[in-house]
């Protein structure tokens, strides 16, 4: 599988601007025959989660978007959005999830809702939490889904371990914890013995920098790919049995408890 991985930079709350730029990205990853392309966590707005223009409905314009750019150019694409859950009372929790919805050539749609909202940011505030981790199996390659600050929670990704290859994570992360954020993404990576995707944005929104330095692990610790703080798609090839190998020959996995 080839995973392409578009860092870019957020208007502010303006989805139509930040689609017509993403489909020039998208393009470009296609004509370089990607076959899953990540987009960033809140790729339609940014983390405007105070903002009324923030929350939409599942199945709203950032998702369509997903979904249309993956059936046009037949890949895969995922990226996170704040949707508000089709089958929940709105009477009782009115706030949208920090969905990240994968969606496939063939209409295919899946969702994982953010474990952990971001507290020391406000998200809690304004955007429910999941309840569920969520892994697929696209064409022999086991991916697990996550999102920005479940980064800093290593139990969720070993509970999946064993049933991944690739753990991908689009974010927000601030530039002023970049340490954290590329220490996190290898250590997920060479614990877990699997490849990580950390898809960030750049540029500045809410008062906050972003640096970028999305990168693509392997699940020995390897940089395969990474950028710094420019717009730019990241590619890498992955297999499950580059997994598979480095597990057989380091037997970690099995020693926990």
């Amino acid at each position: 599988m080839k995973i392409a991985a578009v860092q870019h930079d957020i208007v502010w709350c303006d989805r139509e601007a930040n689609f017509s730029r993403l489909a020039e990205f998208i393009e470009q990853a296609a004509a370089n025959d990607s076959d899953l392309v990540l987009l960033s966590e809140t790729f339609s707005t940014g983390f405007a989660v105070e903002d009324e223009r923030f929350a939409e409905p599942e199945n709203g314009p950032s998702s369509q978007f997903l979904h249309d750019m993956a059936v046009t150019h037949g890949l895969w694409m995922g990226g996170s959005c704040p949707e508000v859950p089709a089958d929940s009372d709105s009477s009782v929790d009115a706030r949208p999830a920090n969905t990240f919805v994968l969606a496939g050539p063939d209409g295919t749609v899946h969702r994982y809702r953010k474990l952990h909202p971001f507290t020391f940011g406000g998200e809690d505030r304004h955007v429910r939490p999941g309840d569920e981790l969520v892994t697929v199996n696209i064409d022999g390659i086991r991916i697990s889904m996550f999102v920005c600050y479940d980064l800093r929670f290593s139990n969720e990704f070993w509970e999946v371990a064993c049933e991944t290859d690739l753990y991908l994570v689009p974010a927000n992360w601030p530039a002023l914890r970049r340490e954290h954020w590329m220490t996190l993404l290898r250590a997920r990576a060479i614990e877990n013995q699997a490849y990580v995707v950390g898809c960030n944005r750049v540029g500045e929104g809410g008062g906050l920098v972003y640096g970028g330095d999305s990168c693509i692990i392997g699940p020995f610790g390897e940089e395969l790919a990474v950028v710094r703080d420019s717009e730019t798609v990241l590619y890498a090839e992955i297999t499950a049995e580059h997994v598979a190998s480095t597990r057989d020959r380091f037997r970690f996995l099995q020693d926990r408890r």
